[in-house]
C-alpha cells in the first residue's frame, strides 16, 4: 500500500521578505506543520533541514521526534545538503576542496541527525551536468565519489541515502539518474522520485503547465528504482492538481508495484485559497486516487 504523507516545509508568506532564503523567518515552524499533517490524517512526515526549525539543539530535535511519535507520524526522511558540484552560468564547475569538504560534512551531520530522530533515509540533490561544462568527466567522478563517501558513512549508522532528481546543475533525465545509481553502486543508495523536476516538467524554469508531457517518460524509466516519491503540488484550488497528471503518475507507480511513501510537496502557484486549504485539497485528491 502506498503511504501518503507531507513535507513539513511551508513559506511564511506574511513574514517575507527576508534577506536570506534560509532565514528561519521565511518558514512556518515545523511543529505547527506536524500538527496540521496529523489533522489531515496523513501517514508520514518528512523534513528539510533546517527550514522551519526553531533550533538545532538536541532538546528541540528530541521534542520534535516525540511530537511526531505522539502524532502517529513516522519520519520518512531528512532533506540535507546542496549537492557536490557548483554552478556558474548554467554550467557545472568544480567546488574548491574546502567547500566540497564542508558539503560532505553537512551531509554527515544530517546522517547523524537522521539516526538520532529515527529517520531511515536522508535526501540529497543530484542533477545533470551539462555537456559543455569544463572537465565534465572529472566533475561527474567527484559527484560519484562524494556519494560513495557519504553512503559508506551512512551505512555505519543504519541510514539510507536517497538520490533526489533535482539540480545542481540542471534537472536530470532518466538516463542521468540510472547512471548515477549504477556508478555509485552502494547497497544503501536509493532513489527519491520527484514528480515535478525533470527536463520540461513544471518545476523547471519557467514555471507553468506544460504543452508537452514528454517528462512522464523519465518517471516511467526510473520508477522501478524509486523507494520514495515527492508529489509536487502547484495548482490545486479546483480540487485536482492541474499542472501534473496524478492519475497517470499513480498508474506509472502501480505498474512497477511501488509500495513506498508518497509525500506532498506544496509549491503553490496562484491558488485562490490559503496554503493550508490547498494542501488539504491535495491530500484529498491523492488519497482518492490511491484508493481507486
Amino acid at each position: 500500500m502506498i503511504k501518503l504523507g507531507c513535507n513539513a516545509m511551508l513559506r511564511a508568506a506574511e513574514k517575507l521578505p527576508h534577506p536570506a532564503k534560509e532565514d528561519p523567518g521565511n518558514w512556518i515552524e515545523v511543529s505547527e506543520l506536524v500538527r496540521r499533517i496529523r489533522d489531515w490524517r496523513l501517514d508520514i512526515v518528512d523534513f528539510q533541514l533546517f527550514r522551519g526549525f526553531a533550533s538545532k539543539d538536541p532538546a528541540y530535535m528530541r521534542a520534535l521526534k516525540i511530537l511526531c511519535q505522539h502524532s502517529g507520524l513516522p519520519i520518512g526522511f531528512l532533506g540535507v545538503g546542496r549537492g557536490f558540484v557548483g554552478e556558474a552560468n548554467g554550467l557545472g564547475v568544480a567546488l574548491s576542496a574546502p567547500e566540497l569538504d564542508q558539503r560532505i560534512a553537512e551531509v554527515k551531520e544530517g546522517v547523524d541527525l537522521a539516526a538520532f530522530m529515527g529517520a531511515p533515509l536522508i535526501r540529497l540533490f543530484a542533477g545533470a551536468i551539462p555537456p559543455e561544462s569544463p572537465d565534465r568527466d572529472a566533475l561527474w567522478q567527484t559527484v560519484v565519489s562524494s556519494f560513495q563517501q557519504v553512503c559508506e558513512y551512512a551505512a555505519t549508522m543504519g541510514v539510507l541515502v536517497g538520490l533526489h532528481n533535482h539540480a545542481p546543475v540542471v534537472a536530470p533525465s532518466g538516463d542521468d539518474v540510472l547512471r548515477l545509481l549504477h556508478d555509485v553502486d552502494r547497497e544503501n543508495f536509493t532513489f527519491i522520485l520527484d514528480t515535478g523536476w525533470w527536463p520540461g516538467a513544471p518545476g523547471t524554469a519557467p514555471l507553468g503547465p506544460r504543452s508537452s508531457d514528454d517528462f512522464y517518460a523519465h518517471m516511467e524509466q526510473t520508477a522501478p528504482h524509486a523507494s520514495y516519491v515527492r508529489a509536487k503540488i502547484y495548482k490545486i484550488d479546483s480540487g485536482r492538481e492541474e499542472w501534473l497528471d496524478y492519475e497517470r503518475i499513480i498508474d506509472i507507480l502501480r505498474a512497477v508495484d511501488f509500495n513506498g511513501n508518497m509525500s506532498i510537496v506544496f509549491e503553490g502557484q496562484g491558488n485562490r485559497c490559503s496554503d493550508y486549504e490547498a494542501i488539504g485539497l491535495a491530500a484529498a485528491h491523492l488519497r482518492q486516487l490511491l484508493a481507486s
